[in-house]
């Protein structure tokens, strides 16, 4: 095969991937990571080249920042991924001191309890035992201060997480292996969410 039809190869396969976009693509894609995206990682999931992606970005970048939007795109450690803008700190620091106060919702009792007892544990394995997406609330666990991560997954890559020392004072136990006792496997997840229920308000009494 020649150069000539080898380059037009692969521009018929960048243009067969490219569905969407490139703008609106990134951003929606940003929007979801729960970590720095490099140029690589952003222009195989978008379908353009890297030149066309780190162009969009730095152009994306600029736009929020001469827009004056409450959010920013920056660039990393090799990474690219939406930051609040420093001078709304203080709005952001509020509303999740706030949102600490309020109680628990079923679907993060039931999230919790599955990294309480199956730590350290990918997002994607917690998604599967509850057998729904858990990304918002895990955002949630996280932001509270309840969950952290905790290193990644030899095959996989996956960033991992387990539950912290502010959750332990939360349900007033010392250490995770004061935690109730349950089967090897989990039991259903309205039983786990009456043990952390009651925990959460013994510890908060």
């Amino acid at each position: 095969m020649t150069e000539a039809s080898t380059g037009a190869s692969n521009e018929e396969t960048t243009l067969s991937v490219a569905v969407a976009d490139l703008n609106p693509a990134l951003e929606a894609i940003l929007m979801i990571a729960d970590q720095p995206l490099d140029t690589m990682t952003l222009a195989s999931a978008v379908g353009y080249p890297v030149e066309e992606v780190v162009g969009a970005l730095q152009t994306l970048a600029e736009e929020y920042t001469d827009q004056g939007r409450g959010f920013e795109l920056r660039n990393v450690a090799g990474g690219w991924r939406f930051y609040t803008r420093e001078e709304y700190a203080a709005v952001v620091e509020a509303f999740v001191l706030d949102g600490q106060q309020a109680r628990l919702t079923q679907a993060a009792l039931e999230t919790l309890a599955v990294v309480a007892y199956k730590q350290p544990v990918s997002r994607a394995r917690v998604s599967a035992i509850r057998g729904v997406n858990v990304d918002g609330v895990m955002r949630t666990l996280l932001s509270r201060g309840l969950v952290e991560e905790a290193g990644s997954d030899d095959q996989t890559g996956a960033n991992l997480y387990r539950t912290t020392s502010y959750f332990l004072e939360r349900i007033g136990v010392t250490s995770l292996e004061e935690l109730p006792e349950l089967a090897p496997f989990l039991p259903e997840m309205d039983d786990l969410e009456d043990e952390l229920a009651a925990a959460f308000a013994e510890g908060s009494a």
